[in-house]
């Protein structure tokens, strides 16, 4: 018979779509030591997935673009699968991934920026190709949103404060913002327990 932390790391794989039978030694260990964290971490996974102005597809690509973030390859196939099983497109999920890929670059530079308090790094071009940003596959909306989500998991102030400005002005409301700002967040409190 399984103990109820048993049954949470068992749900919580199934929840994602893993393997019962997966080995994580952080998750293991959470479940050996009958760590009352587990289901914290499942709730909150449910929670910030049903977000009230996300749809399901949505709340999956900001999960895809967090996990690819943060380099965790069995969250981001978990979530990619579960973005798909939601409605998206193989061009949204990579686009998602790209979106990634291209604020990790530029919340580097901005931060670097920022932390310099030099007028002569201010005046420097980036250099940085920026082109997914012109005509996204996502819509602009929702990918100033996942630039957001993004920005605020690479700590990048500057970046933080330009894409909410952005995704403000296409219409997204605080709430929205807030609901993806969670889903970025649990997901990266997760990869630290599945990885």
């Amino acid at each position: 018979m399984l103990t109820a932390t048993q049954e949470t790391k068992s749900d919580l794989l199934k929840d994602l779509g893993l393997p019962e039978n997966s080995a994580f030694a952080a998750l293991d260990k959470l479940t050996d030591t009958e760590s009352r964290y587990l289901r914290d971490l499942r709730v909150n996974l449910k929670t910030a997935l049903a977000g009230e102005t996300l749809s399901l597809k949505e709340a999956y690509l900001l999960a895809v673009a967090s996990a690819a973030n943060e380099e965790n390859h069995h969250l981001s196939q978990a979530f990619e699968a579960k973005a798909i099983e939601n409605g998206a497109e193989q061009g949204e999920i990579a686009e998602a991934i790209a979106c990634a890929s291209l604020l990790a670059t530029n919340n580097i530079l901005y931060r670097f920026r920022h932390f310099a308090h030099k007028d002569v790094y201010e005046q420097l071009p980036a250099r940085v190709k920026m082109n997914i940003m012109a005509n996204p596959v996502l819509g602009k909306e929702f990918f100033e949103l996942v630039s957001l989500a993004i920005s605020a998991i690479n700590g990048c102030e500057r970046c933080v404060a330009a894409h909410e400005t952005s995704v403000l002005k296409l219409g997204a409301t605080e709430a929205r913002i807030f609901d993806a700002i969670r889903v970025a967040a649990v997901v990266v409190g997760l990869s630290k327990i599945i990885k």
